[in-house]
């Protein structure tokens, strides 16, 4: 099998000591100055054919609209709109450069925070919305985007992801050499999930069966309160040596790199070449989720610094530096980031509340006979109450 780059025989040199503040193995390849850089062993490579400053003004509208979302989401839960929703603020390079890495044919297996995966997918976040109102459980299709359902349970959507790359593997969609063909798999999941049993029995069944599977992981240096040198002695991506595969951290601020590393990782995936373990380093500049308080338990001279690593800026001052884009350029995504605001807010209000005995229609794909009981003895006690024009819920459900 062919390596690729950072993925060769000489793991030790590579994925070598960690340091202070990300560590000199930080892979980078735009600085928090908006300055490309050059790395041994990643490089930034849109592919044959594809405009290089197309695709990162490209990068630069993803992380705009999924700023947008989240602040829009934020202020929906503020009004009482949302019952919560899980801000991702400051993580827009690390989920846009993965999400964008990514084939058609690959799937996706998210935690409940991956907003910019699931723009990049082309999923309509009204239909996010939805589950954090709490008029549905997650209405999208995941096999028309390749986008699983958001997982609440942490850290368990490693061991799905596992398991369908394992299913990839035995329907012969990997190592074929046909680009349109061959599959990846990648988990989605933090620094406090990693933290997890099921996220480490992933791993061990991930190496022995050379499962296609891109571990993810969105360090933010918080699992809620608590940090990340509470959970681990080593750097996160260190443990991947463990288990017998390669792991790599980072910048997960710098959109390129991040993009870089996680092509470069899904290829190796896809080539029947095994897991691999991504350390996307980070911080999360919002709340865990809107019922937390961060001030709590964090100082504000943190949250300054990364302000100055912001993502979407570094991006916006190279474009600028160089002369890739123009004034007009800005304007025209933050007059769509505007028409997106509009478009989440008025169609959050108009979702319909759904209907009480909904609940019990997806929950297997053949209601149980114990199911069917629940759901009739639950219809009998709504049909105890009046509603209006003298229906009575039953009938309105039914």
């Amino acid at each position: 099998m062919t390596q690729h780059p950072g993925f060769g025989p000489d793991l030790a040199e590579v994925f070598g000591p960690a340091a202070q503040d990300g560590g000199p193995e930080l892979i980078q390849l735009l600085t928090p100055e908006g300055e490309r850089v050059e790395h041994h062993d990643f490089r930034f490579d849109p592919g044959a054919g594809v405009d290089e400053a197309e695709t990162i003004r490209g990068f630069y509208r993803d992380m705009v609209l999924t700023r947008r979302i989240d602040t829009e989401a934020t202020a929906l839960q503020r009004h009482g709109e949302l019952g919560i929703w899980a801000q991702l603020l400051g993580q827009e390079a690390a989920q846009v450069g993965a999400g964008r890495a990514l084939r058609p044919q690959d799937y996706v297996f998210p935690t409940y925070r991956e907003h910019g995966v699931a723009w990049c997918r082309g999923l309509d976040p009204l239909k996010l919305l939805g589950l954090f109102r709490g008029v549905d459980q997650g209405s999208w299709d995941p096999a028309e985007r390749n986008f699983g359902l958001y997982t609440i349970v942490i850290g368990a959507q490693t061991l799905h992801a596992v398991g369908y790359a394992m299913g990839v593997q035995r329907d012969g969609a990997v190592g074929t050499g046909e680009p349109d063909r061959d599959t990846a798999v990648v988990a989605h999941f933090g620094d406090g999930a990693s933290s997890q049993g099921d996220v480490n029995e992933a791993f061990i069944f991930a190496a022995s069966y050379n499962a296609p599977v891109v571990f993810f992981c969105q360090n933010n240096q918080w699992a809620i309160s608590e940090p990340i040198e509470r959970q681990t002695r080593i750097p996160l991506y260190q443990r991947a040596l463990g288990f017998g595969f390669p792991g790599v951290r980072v910048d997960g601020n710098d959109v390129l790199a991040t993009y870089a590393v996680t092509q470069a990782a899904l290829q190796r995936a896809r080539e029947g070449q095994g897991p691999t373990l991504i350390e996307a380093y980070t911080y999360r500049m919002g709340a865990h989720t809107t019922t937390d308080d961060p001030t709590r338990y964090r100082l504000s001279e943190d949250v300054e610094r990364w302000k100055l690593r912001d993502p979407i800026a570094r991006v916006q001052v190279y474009l600028k530096r160089n002369g890739l884009a123009d004034e007009a350029f800005f304007a025209a995504v933050a007059q769509e980031a505007d028409e997106l605001g509009v478009h989440l807010r008025e169609g959050c209000k108009a979702m319909p509340d759904p209907a009480p005995l909904s609940m019990f229609d997806h929950v297997y794909s053949e209601l149980t006979d114990e199911l069917t009981a629940q759901r009739d003895g639950y219809a009998a006690y709504l049909d105890t109450f009046e509603v209006s024009a003298g229906s009575t819920t039953e009938g309105a459900a039914r």
